[in-house]
């Protein structure tokens, strides 16, 4: 059984060809309802309120990516300064005392408590193995949730490893937390990029335009707390045009603006064709933007579960 909590599409796309399944806790009804027309079970809640009572007394395994907006390069970074907060709910709840709602309302942005709230699942539960991913400023986090499922006899890795490395097409570093109670865990080696592996996958290889030799900059959720139409942020349109009529860049017929589709985003984060998102243009720019990418997920997973390198990665 796998509680998969503030529950993407991304993880458990990864998971389903691995052939596992997960139930996802997700608040957002948009979510929701993508995840549950791709067939991936869904409880949609409050992870916070949820109980941990329902998993306990079996095998569990664990996944979780907390809203990152506060602790990510845009915006106010407001989670930044919540740190200090975050990391002594952590280290509370590691301890059976839940302090969330005291310490969540000090903080200054009422999403930076959520980075605390795997712990307090597992504490409860103990799962057999853990995977979580965050933006790289998290990193500080993750390894304090490593020191201390270390001192409960776990093995942990934690690092900030690139979505590009294991066949995604995007330009993605993403910090991340392995850990095991039944065997020995390392974060996964590259499959692209390095000697001896095959090249990074480009961006005009996956969409038909873009960048021809290098990965698509990281694909965002547009910009805006709603979502918005810009998932390649300001600076990053800058620098591509400087590319554009070079034999570096794969121009886009018929349209000027670097501004990709919905579907483009989709392939770009790894997703399978056709895959509907729900919602409106912005909850679906944010369904996709928020998304752990597939290949990128199907490499921590294996990691955590000890299942062998994929033989041949892919971009989609």
């Amino acid at each position: 059984m796998i509680p998969h909590g503030f529950a993407g599409i991304g993880w458990s796309e990864a998971l389903r060809a691995l052939g596992m399944t997960d139930i996802g806790l997700e608040l957002d009804w948009a979510a929701c309802q993508t995840r549950r027309a791709a067939g991936h079970a869904t409880i949609q809640c409050d992870v916070t309120q949820y109980p941990t009572a329902p998993f306990k007394g079996r095998t569990v395994r664990k996944i979780d990516s907390p809203p990152c907006p506060g602790f990510g390069k845009s915006g106010k970074k407001l989670g930044l300064r919540d740190l200090p907060l975050v990391h002594q709910a952590i280290d509370d709840l590691s301890r059976g005392k839940d302090t969330r709602a005291a310490i969540g309302a000090a903080c200054l942005d009422e999403r930076s408590i959520l980075t605390a709230e795997p712990m307090r699942w597992h504490y409860d539960l103990r799962p057999e193995w853990i995977c979580m991913e965050q933006v790289p400023s998290v990193l500080p986090v993750w390894q304090q949730y490593a020191e201390i499922l270390d001192s409960w006899g776990y093995s942990t890795a934690a690092g900030v490893l690139d979505a590009a490395d294991y066949g995604l097409g995007q330009r993605r570093p993403r910090a991340v937390l392995i850990a095991s109670r039944v065997r020995e865990v390392d974060l996964p080696a590259p499959t692209h990029g390095g000697l001896g592996r095959p090249p990074h996958v480009a961006m005009a290889d996956v969409i038909g335009w873009g960048y021809t030799q290098r990965p698509a900059p990281t694909v965002t959720s547009g910009g805006t707390y709603t979502g918005g139409a810009e998932p390649f942020g300001n600076g990053t349109r800058q620098a591509m045009k400087r590319h554009v009529g070079t034999p570096l860049w794969r121009d886009r017929h018929g349209v000027q603006h670097l501004r990709p589709t919905i579907a483009e985003c989709a392939a770009l984060q790894g997703f399978r064709p056709g895959l509907k998102f729900y919602g409106r243009q912005g909850q679906q720019h944010l369904i996709v933007g928020n998304a752990v990418a597939v290949p990128f997920a199907d490499a921590v997973i294996r990691a955590a579960a000890g299942i062998g390198q994929r033989e041949e990665a892919v971009a989609a």
